[in-house]
């Protein structure tokens, strides 16, 4: 059960960013007792891999908070964030660490489909509200949303580790936030539609049907 709390939280976090989780996973099971990984996630503590992720998470870092480059660094992120999430998901299901559940290490892809799918939702989320809130905002709000985004990233990666349970709870909010988002930007894009069409009908030049004498 444990082990399934922490592989959603890090995934949930791997949704927000890509390398964060990944990057605390890695040096976490590098110089603390806290995280053993299994031997074939080993090659995430090497130093060749945290030094590219951490290259990689800078990258995102200020590329993040580029108003218009978010966007499409989240079009490409759709793949990346997803991969992260079922990556470290899969990865944690071997901790030594951690209460192992039969059932999960039958079926060990379980958790990369878990993961996947988890950071793909909150991944979403943001991608959805994001064009959203720089519209609004002229802008602005894209280095301010992307600094919380990654804290929360390490928060929630953090928590997974060290308290699973209310990392859970995180995720259950998050998840809320996402689906708050959704029906934001489905009202947003009805709204736009709708001032797309008297814009139309305005430039149309309609004009009053002339009454015979």
């Amino acid at each position: 059960m444990i082990v399934t709390l922490t592989g959603m939280g890090l995934s949930a976090a791997a949704g927000l960013n890509a390398y964060i989780p990944l990057l605390v996973v890695a040096l976490l099971a590098r110089f603390t007792p806290f995280v053993t990984l299994p031997a074939e996630y080993a090659w995430m503590t090497s130093w060749w891999a945290i030094g590219t992720v951490a290259v990689l998470l800078a990258i995102e870092v200020v590329v993040d908070k580029v108003p218009a480059v978010d966007t499409v660094n989240d079009a490409v992120q759709t793949v990346i964030r997803p991969l992260s999430g079922g990556l470290t998901f899969a990865a944690m299901q071997g901790a030594e660490q951690l209460d192992q559940s039969a059932w999960m290490a039958e079926r060990p892809w379980m958790g990369v489909i878990l993961g996947v799918v988890v950071a793909l939702l909150v991944h979403s989320g943001k991608a959805v509200a994001r064009p959203i809130a720089n519209t609004g905002s002229a802008g602005t709000a894209a280095p301010v949303l992307s600094t919380m985004e990654d804290a929360s990233s390490l928060g929630l990666s953090l928590l997974a580790v060290f308290a699973p349970v209310l990392a859970l709870v995180a995720v259950v909010f998050l998840l809320g936030v996402i689906l708050y988002s959704w029906w934001r930007a489905a009202q947003w894009r009805r709204r736009r539609r709708a001032r797309g069409a008297v814009a139309r009908r305005s430039e149309g030049g309609y004009l009053p049907l002339e009454r015979d004498p």
